[in-house]
């Protein structure tokens, strides 16, 4: 098992250009008129069914017309460019429930649900719930206006659905992990090998009641030909003010910095102007993701409002040795839950507006 890549670039079709890309629509799936009407039969069922959402499985509501979209996301996750957009679902004529039962049946076939908050709650939101911005405490990146940091999740894959869009603004980004380091390698081969340095990140101000303050991971890692990223600048910086967290490097500070500067240059991401009914999947490991700040509008029924879903999804990727936030095992919390948890669908949908304000 090969863990390092020297100094050579990384090919293949996960090192991509968002202006490149953005001139095509390979990445975007439509939906022909089989594969729709499957995903509304099936989603009028599940709201009917009304199943707990932390026992549910894809073999109860199983696909036909569906198994080539479904082989296709896999593939574009696992093995492409790290992420595709499914277009075409009417969500404006299903009404919220039966659209988040829909995506709630797609990411069953794609991997295992698990929980985003201290509730456990397997479908989350991503919608401005107050008029925080990310510099008040406490505030959730998902629950403001504000652009946000490209970065990772902790999750094999994250996946959204757009409700409404915002009047202005609130583009999905995506940008190459391998794209970046190939830059990082032509401008300063000096810096990129610190990437692969074992670095200290912020546990407790992801997880408040997290055991430790902080886990360590590499920024990237190369594994049996297969390069992966995980990526969160602000988490390391915050990490250091830890008691008994080794000190950055002059060097190391510099990559990370570097790292961050190429990953918001122009021609590098790819903004997606999501849709009412777009679902984007994405691969936690080949791309990073981030959001352009938004206006919404003045009406709350109308606020932007996405659906969020966290999935494991084990393909045998190799990755290298703690690598990511390995300290928890995928779906399993860190300390019991609080009560409140919602797992009907109904009750997932409706936006939780005391969470994040």
């Amino acid at each position: 098992m090969t863990t390092s890549v020297g100094l050579q670039p990384i090919s293949g079709p996960s090192a991509w250009r968002g202006d490149e890309l953005s001139r095509s629509t390979e990445w975007i799936y439509v939906l022909s008129d089989a594969e729709r009407a499957e995903l509304e039969a099936l989603g009028r069922r599940f709201v009917a069914e009304n199943p707990d959402l932390r026992t549910v499985t894809a073999a109860d509501y199983p696909f036909d017309a569906c198994r080539a979209l479904n082989e296709e996301c896999a593939a574009q996750m696992d093995a492409g460019r790290g992420f595709i957009l499914v277009r075409g679902l009417r969500t404006e004529t299903y009404g919220d429930a039966m659209a988040a039962a829909i995506f709630f049946v797609m990411g069953l076939h794609l991997g295992q649900p698990i929980g985003q908050n201290q509730r456990g709650d397997l479908l989350d939101h991503v919608i401005a719930t107050s008029n925080k911005t990310l510099s008040d405490e406490g505030a959730l990146p998902s629950r403001v206006r504000d652009r946000l940091p490209f970065h990772s999740d902790s999750s094999d894959v994250v996946a959204l659905m757009c409700l409404r869009g915002a009047k202005e603004g609130g583009a999905s980004s995506l940008v190459s992990g391998t794209t970046i380091y190939n830059e990082m390698l032509r401008r300063r081969p000096d810096l990129a090998p610190r990437l692969f340095d074992t670095y200290h990140w912020d546990w407790r101000r992801q997880d408040p009641d997290s055991p430790e303050l902080t886990y360590t991971s590499p920024i990237i890692g190369y594994v049996d030909g297969v390069f992966s990223t995980y990526a969160g600048n602000s988490m390391i910086f915050s990490a250091q003010e830890y008691p008994g967290v080794p000190p950055l490097t002059p060097d190391q500070v510099a990559a990370i910095n570097l790292f961050d500067e190429i990953s918001q240059e122009s021609g590098l991401p790819i903004d997606m102007d999501f849709q009412p009914g777009d679902v984007q999947w994405l691969l936690n490991y080949a791309a990073l993701h981030s959001r352009t700040s938004y206006v919404d509008h003045p009406q709350p029924e109308r606020r932007r409002h996405l659906l969020r879903l966290w999935l494991k999804r084990d393909v045998g990727r190799p990755l290298a040795p703690k690598f990511g936030k390995h300290v928890v095992e995928l779906g399993e919390p860190t300390t019991p839950l609080v009560p409140g948890g919602r797992f009907r669908i109904a009750d997932a949908v409706t936006v939780n507006d005391d969470w994040g304000v």
